[in-house]
């Protein structure tokens, strides 16, 4: 259809998928900016935890990021060495499947699916957020702008992986140079005054302490904070969009994506103990972002300003573009080992993954709905898939290091080690702190998903049993079916179903239900001469019809008792239910006719007639 060109683009045939891989440059606005836009909101949600500690709160977000940072690092080693011994995507579900059993590779596909879906909504809601900061009279329409945002996202996926890497590239370079251009003008102000920078636009005065600093509130607002490191691994999942040599491009955009979240994450922490930038309450008529209160802190207002918040609010919100990159892929993997229906595993017309592309749309867009496009009310379930995926492919390269007994192999495993018990202890401080807040949620979710991929798991291989034999052809005994046709009244689409009937059985009823009297007389008293005479002519047996009259205008209750009583007449025969249909060659005639027709191939295929097979005669509008 030509609006799906225009919309979606032309098809792309399979041969085309070379084209479609990306480099460096497109590689980080299509994999990294789900990491490079958790710089906007990270921070944020560890001082929003320590709100309640006034301005001395904003004190410890340094010590708090220094141990982000170190995580971070650590985590980027061991995603080195993941993308290095899986060249084809070494994504939490692969790498724990293969070196822990499915139960823990299900584990880690599981946590990522989530952490997928969330990271669209935490990334559109954050966007959203960003804007509401500069722009106060659209609080109230915080929800619809998420909703659409997140629908065009949708749609530039579906063009095609590399569309969405070029369609984010200009604003995710904006937010990069615009951003780290603030924190360099901040930390040049706070050298040259000593180490106390004057404001251009003073930020709210952080409200009274209400609480002292303890161990609690401080892991809490680490817990938070980890959700700067959302994102990592979606380029060692991503390995496979990247074009040859795709393990060193995939490396160096690794190597860039966290160098500069790293930096971001550092000079936002930095820039805002020294201006004393302290969080506000989210959803509330005064809120504003720690990012909005930053660049005005250092930059003032102006022309600057309103670009740097609209290179972060696009990026926020384009963010979600991650997970329209790996949740796909990952429901891919998942499906081709049986665990998803197969559909996710089927490309569509742009070469993208399109069932896995809508069910996380659909999911992302009831998440907005339900918390109100509220970020800080994401946040509690955000970390928690994350970090269990990232302790799953840890403890997986650990085994997969000591299967390879190589020179560097036990470097290697020392390595991701390391990666896992810290990944761990994160994983339990988050679980624990952020338990009642709503990552208990995820507690619940993480094992229903278990029991979904069980259960399709279960079903293929049921199916596989019941339909795998070794016996050959058997041409014995072979008798044409009985031939039920379902005819409205007397016209060329009957007739061409009558027709076609003929061809494959010599015993052949023609049901009409009838609700109309007069019409009903009419097909009897015409059935000798526009039916049963020429098929005695042609030396064929005449079609018999049978007429149900239905007066409340039932038609499936007559069918299935016609259907059942053929069954008790010849039980060992099959019976052929011809469904004559008029099918239409533009979209509107679908909404002028009635699709009667599709109804009852639809009953039939359900209703549990084990000898009945549902043929489908076409009748094309214009045909004649």
């Amino acid at each position: 259809m030509p609006w799906m060109d225009y919309l979606f683009g032309p098809p792309l045939a399979t041969d085309e998928e070379g084209e479609q891989r990306v480099g460096v440059w497109a590689g980080i606005p299509m994999l990294g900016l789900d990491a490079l836009g958790s710089a906007a909101y990270g921070p944020e949600a560890a001082l929003t935890l320590l709100i309640p500690l006034g301005l001395v709160g904003v004190g410890y977000i340094g010590p708090i990021t220094t141990l982000i940072i170190l995580l971070l690092a650590i985590v980027y080693v061991s995603y080195r060495q993941t993308i290095t011994a899986y060249p084809h995507g070494g994504g939490s579900y692969t790498v724990a499947r293969e070196n822990l059993g499915n139960n823990a590779g299900l584990i880690a596909a599981a946590a990522l699916m989530l952490d997928y879906i969330l990271v669209v909504a935490v990334g559109i809601s954050a966007g959203i957020g960003a804007l509401v900061s500069a722009v106060p009279d659209l609080q109230p329409y915080t929800l619809p702008l998420c909703l659409i945002t997140l629908a065009l996202i949708t749609i530039v996926n579906l063009r095609g992986v590399r569309e969405s890497g070029l369609a984010f590239l200009l604003p995710t370079y904006l937010f990069i140079v615009t951003l780290l251009t603030v924190i360099a003008i901040g930390l040049a102000k706070t050298w040259t005054s000593g180490g106390k920078p004057i404001p251009v636009t003073l930020p709210p005065i952080p409200p009274k302490a209400e609480a002292v600093a303890s161990f609690w509130i401080l892991m809490k607002a680490f817990a938070s904070g980890c959700t700067a490191m959302t994102g990592v691994e979606a380029v060692s999942n991503g390995v496979g969009a990247f074009r040859e040599p795709s393990v060193r491009y995939a490396k160096r955009t690794l190597s860039v994506i966290i160098g500069v979240l790293a930096g971001m994450l550092a000079g936002i922490a930095y820039l805002s103990h020294v201006y004393g930038i302290a969080a506000t309450e989210p959803g509330t008529t005064h809120y504003d972002s720690v990012l909005s209160m930053l660049v005005a802190a250092v930059v003032g207002r102006g022309v600057f300003y309103y670009i740097t918040i609209g290179s972060v609010l696009v990026v926020l919100a384009l963010s979600a573009n991650t997970g329209f990159a790996d949740f796909p892929r990952l429901c891919r993997a998942i499906a081709q080992d049986g665990y998803l229906p197969n559909a996710f595993a089927h490309r569509g017309r742009r070469l993208v993954y399109t069932q896995g592309i809508m069910v996380l749309a659909v999911l992302a867009g009831a998440l907005l709905v339900l918390f109100g496009g509220i970020t800080d009310k994401l946040i509690p379930l955000f970390a928690v898939g994350a970090f269990l995926a990232f302790t799953m492919s840890q403890a997986g390269m650990v085994v997969h290091w000591r299967k390879v007994q190589g020179s560097h192999s036990r470097k290697s495993m020392i390595i991701n080690a390391a990666g896992a018990v810290c990944t761990a202890i994160t994983l339990v401080v988050v679980l624990i702190s952020k338990f009642a807040e709503g990552a208990w949620i995820m507690l619940i979710l993480i094992p229903t998903l278990l029991v979904v991929f069980n259960g399709v798991n279960a079903h293929y291989r049921s199916v596989a049993r019941e339909v795998a034999t070794d016996l050959p052809l058997d041409a014995s005994d072979v008798v044409p079916p009985l031939v039920l046709v379902p005819i409205r009244g007397w016209s060329a689409i009957s007739r061409k179903a009558l027709r076609f009937a003929l061809k494959i059985s010599p015993e052949i009823y023609a049901l009409h239900v009838a609700d109309d009297e007069r019409a009903m007389l009419a097909l009897e008293e015409g059935w000798s001469r526009l039916v049963q005479e020429p098929a005695k002519a042609a030396n064929r047996v005449p079609p018999r019809l049978i007429v149900s009259y239905s007066p409340y205008r039932r038609l499936y209750a007559p069918l299935k008792q016609v259907i059942e009583d053929l069954k008790r007449a010849q039980p060992n025969r099959d019976i052929a239910v011809i469904v004559p249909e008029l099918v239409g060659t533009r979209w509107y005639h679908y909404v002028l006719h009635n699709q009667t027709a599709a109804a009852i191939k639809i009953y039939l295929n359900l209703s549990g007639f084990r000898k009945v097979v549902v043929i489908n005669v076409p009748w094309y509008l214009g045909e004649s």
